[in-house]
């Protein structure tokens, strides 16, 4: 299997040690900043990159558990800047992704 899908604005991840999934869905343009990740169950991730739209994939993304939220733009701030309601699955996804950059 895969570790790693990717589309426009969303990137997901398999980490084989732990056998967790996880995905983020990153908007960023000239008026800031949008992050939001999820830890996601092997279905959906299975199911990623099946759909011809990739507003359908975030839309499979978002029925997961959100577990960090980033929101910053030129608007003033949506939300706090940083919020993490789920710390471990944040730090497991952050390692998940530094093991990913280092296979490739």
């Amino acid at each position: 299997m895969m570790t790693k899908k990717k589309g426009n604005n969303w990137t997901a991840y398999h980490d084989k040690d732990n056998d967790r999934y996880f995905a983020e869905i990153m908007y960023t343009s000239r008026e800031g900043r949008e992050q939001y990740d999820y830890e996601i169950s092997r279905e959906i991730y299975e199911r990623l990159g099946s759909f011809g739209d990739d507003i359908e994939n975030e839309r499979l993304i978002k029925t997961a558990n959100m577990t960090y939220s980033f929101e910053n733009t030129m608007y003033g701030t949506l939300g706090p800047e940083r919020m993490v309601w789920d710390e471990e699955a944040d730090k497991a996804m952050n390692e998940c992704i530094r093991k990913n950059k280092d296979q490739f």
